[in-house]
């Protein structure tokens, strides 16, 4: 069993380290994506993020969305859209092409919010969404808050 960490233990500016935790996502009550080979990205009073590789999702599972948004630490984000099944969730995923100095491992990953999929699990755990819609933080039985994301924590 991994130790539990806390979120206030996080660096800031957020680190990225490799996970061999089994990373599942589904959506349209089909499996789009699989791996062992994820990346999380650690910052202050946030739950990780995780990335997978491109190479985890289903062929068909991810296209271009619009809009793009800039983090001060990874760059500029392009969004893409997650398709499984039945369903399409517009914009419900993220990666850096050319990411910054210092997070250059993130380049070809694809970042998903939990709560847009039907199920996102994390070593059988199903993960539970980091609060707010701009977030994309991963909560399980490993990390504990207080978590940035709920009103009243955007100055934080």
């Amino acid at each position: 069993m991994r130790q539990v960490e806390s979120v206030w233990d996080y660096p800031r500016p957020p680190r990225v380290e490799p996970s061999d935790e089994l990373v599942r996502v589904v959506l349209g009550g089909e499996v789009i994506a699989e791996t062992r080979a994820s990346l999380r990205v650690l910052e202050t009073s946030h739950p990780p993020t995780y990335y997978l590789p491109r190479d985890a999702f289903v062929e068909g599972a991810l296209s271009q969305a619009p809009g793009a948004s800039v983090c001060e630490w990874k760059g500029r984000a392009s969004y893409l859209t997650v398709s499984g099944g039945d369903r399409s969730e517009q914009g419900a995923a993220w990666t850096y092409p050319v990411p910054r100095p210092g997070f250059e491992a993130l380049r070809d990953h694809v970042a998903i919010y939990p709560g847009r999929m039907d199920r996102v699990e994390v070593d059988g755990e199903q993960v539970v969404p980091q609060e707010g819609g701009f977030y994309g933080g991963w909560i399980t039985s490993r990390v504990t808050g207080p978590f940035k994301g709920a009103p009243g924590t955007r100055g934080w």
